[in-house]
């Protein structure tokens, strides 16, 4: 009985051997593969980052623009601060009195 387990154990022990083996050199060339699929993969998403550096340098640009329009405009209006303090004076003077 001793003889019988160890002779199972012998032979799961070499099929697993060779099992370890042929796995291992598949699994070389399914590494080499991965590698190319993930150099590849790097390189495209260098590039996508390479074209959205420039388009986001294009828009910080265009917003640069439009805040120097805008401070230009605020300068341009006038305050009403002034009118509306006449128009209620006007208010308190004249139509509070009907």
């Amino acid at each position: 009985m001793k003889k019988l387990w160890k002779i199972l154990l012998g032979i799961g022990a070499v099929l697993g051997a060779i099992f370890a083996m042929s796995a291992g050199a598949g699994s070389k060339k399914q590494f080499k593969k991965d590698l190319k699929d993930n150099k590849k993969k790097l390189k495209d998403t260098k590039s996508k980052g390479k074209q959205l550096e420039k388009e986001k340098a294009t828009v910080k640009k265009k917003i640069d623009k439009t805040d120097a329009k805008i401070k230009k405009n605020k300068k341009q209006v006038k305050s009403t601060k002034s009118a509306k303090k006449t128009v209620s004076n006007f208010k308190n003077k004249y139509r509070s009195k009907k």
